[in-house]
């Protein structure tokens, strides 16, 4: 085999086969891809080894590859690998030995199921398996608790196991159109974390009531016989037959409260400046009466108090000054300081 980053060649009758010859061209883009798909090949040369360093995405869709190398487990940067439409009655055993896969194509193969090994897949988050011939789920899948998007439609599935509502905790997307479902499985109702679910093209005439679901974003349910679209939380979006019906009355409703709320808002808004403006009103006038009642307390105090500027503090008796002339106040009238003559004066 060539060293890392080389494409091999043939060194003659029983020498390594070698790559498509624009494999090092398409590995010096950076991106770590080898696109092959549509290639006719009926194995994939093991000289794909040698790439461990450089090999991210390996494409090999429509190729009718049937044989993979033994060794395919050395690609330990391989994360995205597509095997669909190939014709593979089973999954080839080295796939399950890659260390950081986390992108499975084999949709559009005849698989009936997958090997126990494939548990061994745990960086596995993508795993599309359409197109095939699996009558039942294939459980090997609940020892994958970190897989979040499973492509599962166009098979022949009846029913679901109960466990993958605590087995696949981690699903976030759900894919079961064209199956067999004469029902909804009551399993999906507790997968709490689903977002994505897509029923189209299965025979459901009844729907159950699918608003617990909390996490569901996405439910597709278009070519069943079904009367009127599932009942689903106000955040669903709805696909098939009287969803978008059902879509614009209830965004309509939507629209509709939250007008009533906001004027609710806007009213309690209102009474509470009002609430404001009266207590700061009323304290106000609180204030102008406190300030009245120290301006009277003043006042009256001001009156308490000795006039020194109109009494002399030496004679308890009131003295009245008329020129040069001093008077007391009696019951009997004025008596005039002796020897002044007050007709001269014009007293009297």
């Amino acid at each position: 085999m060539g060293g890392c980053g080389s494409v091999p060649t043939v060194a003659g009758e029983g020498g390594v086969e070698p790559l498509p010859e624009d494999t090092e061209e398409q590995l010096s883009s950076g991106d770590g891809t080898l696109e092959f798909s549509g290639r006719k090949m009926t194995r994939l040369p093991a000289s794909i080894c040698t790439l461990s360093d450089e090999l991210y995405k390996l494409y090999l869709s429509g190729t009718m590859v049937s044989e993979i190398p033994d060794d395919l487990y050395q690609l330990h940067n391989l994360r995205t690998l597509a095997l669909d439409a190939n014709r593979l009655p089973e999954l080839p055993e080295p796939v399950c030995s890659l260390p950081h896969l986390c992108r499975l194509y084999i949709g559009a193969n005849r698989l009936q199921g997958l090997p126990p090994s494939f548990a061994r897949l745990q960086t596995l988050r993508t795993l599309w398996i359409e197109r095939n011939f699996l009558h039942y789920f294939p459980r090997v899948l609940l020892d994958m608790p970190c897989l979040r998007c499973l492509q599962m439609g166009d098979n022949r599935l009846k029913s679901l196991p109960g466990e993958i509502a605590t087995c696949m905790t981690g699903l976030r997307g759900l894919w079961l159109y064209g199956n067999r479902l004469e029902r909804v499985p009551k399993v999906l109702l507790r997968l709490h974390g689903l977002e994505i679910l897509d029923l189209d093209k299965n025979k459901i005439a009844v729907f159950p009531d699918m608003s617990g679901m909390k996490g569901l974003r996405l439910l597709s349910y278009d070519h069943n016989p079904v009367k009127a679209p599932p009942k689903v939380g106000e955040t669903v979006t709805l696909v098939g037959e009287g969803a978008q019906e059902f879509m614009e009355e209830r965004e309509e409703q939507r629209k509709q409260i939250e007008e009533e709320e906001m004027e609710e808002r806007e009213r309690e808004q209102q009474e509470k400046e009002a609430q404001k403006a009266a207590e700061e009103e009323e304290a106000e006038a609180e204030g102008e009466g406190d300030q009245e009642e120290e301006q009277f307390e003043e006042e009256v105090e001001e009156q308490g108090k000795p006039h020194t500027d109109h009494y002399s503090g030496d004679h308890e008796e009131d003295y009245y000054r008329d020129e040069e002339n001093y008077y007391m106040e009696d019951e009997e009238g004025y008596y005039p300081i002796e020897g002044e003559n007050y007709y001269v004066k014009g007293i009297y």
